[in-house]
């Protein structure tokens, strides 16, 4: 069993920034593995956010390229994300999930069954809401 502890999440403005934070306990090394941010907006599907493999190569989905920023911190078992200028259509759960390698197959459209079925472990999820 491994234990991913997010928080970061809020209620903040448009414009406004947030930083996500997800903490793997001990046992699960994420210095060699596949991370990612998904999202699950009320009553839409799971997408995926950002995502870092172990060569430390970043993904963007586009509408939220040069405006969030993954990153982790090898040494806290920690993967970051940081949400600048954020927007109304942010609104989401959000979701961190770390896996050997990187799915083959696109999110299902529930969060938690893409994490199930493609990861190793994965959090509860952290509420972010972007009010206009």
């Amino acid at each position: 069993e491994v234990d991913v502890v997010v928080s970061g999440g809020g209620s903040v403005q448009a414009g406004g920034s947030l930083r996500l934070s997800c903490t793997v306990s001990a046992g699960f090394d994420i210095h060699e593995s596949f991370v990612a941010w998904y999202r699950q907006p009320p009553a839409d599907e799971c997408e995926l956010v950002s995502s870092l493999d172990h060569e430390s190569t970043e993904y963007y989905t586009d509408s939220v390229k040069g405006r969030f920023t993954i990153s982790k911190d090898n040494s806290k078992n920690t993967v970051y994300l940081q949400m600048d200028r954020l927007e109304p259509e942010d609104t989401a759960m959000y979701y961190c999930a770390a896996g050997t390698t990187a799915p083959i197959s696109p999110p299902r459209f529930l969060c938690t069954l893409t994490f199930y079925n493609d990861f190793k472990a994965w959090g509860q999820g952290t509420q972010v809401t972007v009010s206009s």
